[in-house]
């Protein structure tokens, strides 16, 4: 089956083709671009490229999965609103995954590892994941050294993510090169169970974690002086 994978959480934008089956998950093609203030801009043209790369058309797809954050409100509403428009006009079932999975998952080998990503206002989005790469805690929005304070109780000994490369120091911990950002494959892995199974599509609602900067007045201003 071919799925096409969107994540739009991080300052990379992702979208990748993959051909889920029995055996695995195998990529198809890839396009990823790292750029914080153009995710509206990138994404639709790297779902064509994608697609034109592997010599597919959206109708040969057969479901859709998206990377549900943890990620600041402009950029992950992208590539959510990208998989439900284009799930509903196909006719496919999207599904979607915690993207900091798609980083701690693939990372982990046999010991805890924290997955970070930047969340701005100096605070990082994290999950700390077990040594099979399962999630044990979050994921949540703090301080780096309020997660790293987190991750020693959780005896963690490494750290991945382009959060954890932006505040090592505060973190403390010793840190996994890759993946930077959500890996697609992983994501597409992580729905493969669901997408074998022909399992209903979900709803996509974004890990935000954080209420919107952005709020209703509370009471009329005067306009006369």
């Amino acid at each position: 089956m071919l799925v096409l994978v969107v994540d739009s959480s991080t300052p990379a934008v992702t979208a990748a083709l993959l051909e889920v089956s029995a055996g695995g998950v195998a990529l198809r093609a890839q396009r990823s671009t790292v750029d914080a203030r153009a995710h509206g801009e990138l994404l639709a043209p790297q779902v064509d490229a994608v697609l034109a790369d592997a010599g597919a058309r959206p109708g040969d797809l057969a479901a859709i999965v998206a990377g549900l954050g943890p990620g600041p409100f402009t950029g992950l509403r992208v590539g959510l609103v990208t998989a439900a428009t284009m799930g509903q006009v196909l006719g496919i079932a999207t599904y979607g995954v915690c993207s900091l999975d798609a980083i701690g998952h693939p990372a982990a080998a046999g010991e805890p590892v924290l997955a970070a990503s930047d969340a701005r206002r100096k605070e990082i989005y994290w999950a700390v994941y077990d040594g099979a790469g399962q999630r044990l805690v979050g994921p949540e929005v703090s301080a780096p050294a309020v997660a790293a304070e987190r991750a020693r109780g959780l005896a963690v000994t490494l750290a991945v993510g382009d959060g954890a490369h932006r505040y090592a120091d505060a973190l403390g911990l010793p840190l996994r090169a890759e993946p930077r950002y959500p890996d697609p494959a992983s994501l597409a892995a992580l729905a493969a169970e669901r997408i074998r199974a022909g399992a209903p599509g979900e709803r996509l609602t974004p890990l935000y974690l954080r209420r919107p900067d952005a709020v209703a007045a509370t009471a009329r201003k005067p306009v006369l002086p």
